[in-house]
């Protein structure tokens, strides 16, 4: 059997994509809410893409500084985290959640920016308005004159 066979016959093989558990889910939520809150996503994204292809050593690295983080952070959602970084389709999925949050925040501040600029053109006019007012009684000619 050639190599070209035997790779093509293990497709089940290749793509090992294991569903998130909800624990999981909300770690990588809390994580991308925390960059997209610093508005830190583009150096985010920057980096953990350049990064991708290096995932294993990376979670590695997280189990040398466990020591330190376990006095600033949860252990349990630490380790979490470590273990899920060692998959390479989990950091994809942080990728993706990032942008996903960056955008509705984006959209969130598209729609305030038009409210405001709609609500400053309403006011851009609003001395010309007051004098179309009606007159006032003390302002009007003596009846019988025009």
């Amino acid at each position: 059997m050639s190599f070209r066979r035997w790779f093509e016959s293990r497709p089940a093989a290749l793509s090992t994509e294991e569903p998130l558990t909800e624990v999981e889910a909300g770690i990588i939520e809390k994580i991308a809410a925390k960059v997209v809150s610093l508005k830190m996503t583009v150096p985010a994204i920057l980096f953990l893409e350049s990064v991708k292809p290096l995932n294993f050593i990376g979670a590695q690295a997280l189990v040398f500084f466990e020591p330190f983080v376990q006095t600033l952070f949860n252990f349990k959602e630490y380790d979490t985290f470590r273990l899920m970084m060692e998959r390479r389709e989990n950091v994809e999925r942080l990728l993706l959640k990032i942008e996903e949050l960056d955008a509705k925040l984006l959209a969130e501040e598209k729609a305030t920016r038009k409210a405001r600029r709609e609500a400053s053109r309403q006011n851009r006019w609003k001395w010309f308005r007051k004098s179309e007012r009606p007159p006032t009684p003390d302002s009007q000619p003596p009846p019988g004159t025009k």
